[in-house]
């Protein structure tokens, strides 16, 4: 517990009247539960209500106020540092205590009921460009318990997953947990040189922790998914992991589709070919190469996968409109 965060927050969670903040929203008129409508809240705000344009967001909770329904087009961490909060879907109702953490499923109905004045309660709202295909990689390698780090991948790469999206980790009041949590809030609220970084970082630490925590105990997880194991990211993670020597059918066989379904999914999912794609990821790769190494060109192209050095440099040129040569020219930093 830290009495200085903690202090920090209960400023900024005073009462707030719905009526002060329905103008800014805009009901999503599709759905109703019990005859309340549910709400868009497709932006983050600050504590001052501000909008927040910023890929993590983090506020805390009002206390004594009512927040409708409502949907986000990102993902929600909810974690009550003191006291406990109620989290109700369109199905049931979860009940939080004091240091667990739910983190709610892109487009998945909820809302949080009235909170006590005692109570302190954090919201972190994490968008899809929070997080890189590099950081999905790392949530997602080989651990003891591979479901529930397949299941923080499903949720953090903002797939919407459908109604009922969510996971409760019950923390088991690890210190390693609350410290990073604290961490997290006290670098937002005091900004710095780095402290995005730092932020994303200690969120990726903070997962891990959920990981090995949830390795040694039973935790409560509920999740209604797609074919999350097929989904698009998974799909772009293998061709940033296999791109050197990566072929449609061998693909196509490491997730079960016919070649033919997997070229038309991925057009379909990313606008791009799967050949494109691949040229992409290998191009993006070549340029690092050319940026931080001094390996003669021909080697890099047979390195990222071309054979032949004159399409390595046509392929370069198409993607980046300069030649490989230029490129080093211009961006080499050693």
């Amino acid at each position: 517990m830290n009495p200085e965060v903690l202090e920090l927050l209960r400023k900024n969670n005073q009462p707030r009247p719905w009526a002060e903040l329905k103008p800014t929203m805009s009901p999503f008129k599709v759905n109703e539960i019990n005859q309340e409508p549910v709400y868009e809240f497709f932006y983050t705000l600050t504590d001052s209500l501000t909008i927040n344009p910023h890929a993590i967001g983090l506020s805390v909770q009002p206390v004594k106020s009512y927040i409708p329904f409502h949907i986000h087009n990102y993902v929600e961490l909810t974690i009550p540092l003191l006291g406990e909060c109620t989290v109700v879907t369109n199905k049931e109702k979860i009940h939080v205590k004091q240091n667990n953490i739910i983190i709610i499923g892109n487009h998945t109905t909820h809302k949080v009921e009235p909170i006590d004045t005692g109570s302190i309660v954090v919201n972190m709202s994490l968008k899809e460009s929070a997080f890189t295909l590099n950081d999905f990689n790392f949530i997602q390698q080989s651990v003891p318990n591979q479901s529930i780090s397949n299941l923080l991948f499903s949720l953090l790469s903002n797939e919407n997953l459908g109604e009922n999206a969510y996971t409760l980790f019950q923390t088991a009041h690890s210190q390693q947990i609350i410290n990073t949590l604290y961490d997290i809030i006290f670098e937002y609220y005091h900004p710095d040189i780095q402290s995005n970084q730092i932020i994303r970082l200690e969120i990726l630490t903070l997962f891990s922790r959920f990981i090995r925590v949830a390795s040694k105990t039973n935790i409560n997880i509920k999740v209604n998914k797609k074919n999350s194991g097929n989904s698009v990211l998974s799909m772009l993670l293998y061709i940033e992991q296999n791109y050197a020597h990566i072929t449609l059918e061998k693909m196509g066989q490491h997730f079960g589709f016919n070649p033919n379904y997997l070229s038309n999914y991925l057009k379909k999912q990313t606008g791009m070919s799967f050949i494109q794609l691949v040229h992409l990821q290998r191009i993006n790769v070549a340029a690092e190469y050319l940026t931080y190494t001094k390996a003669p060109i021909e080697q890099i192209s047979l390195k990222v996968g071309y054979e032949n050095p004159s399409y390595f440099y046509k392929v370069f040129k198409k993607i980046l409109h300069v030649s490989p040569t230029e490129y080093r020219i211009t961006n080499q930093l050693i």
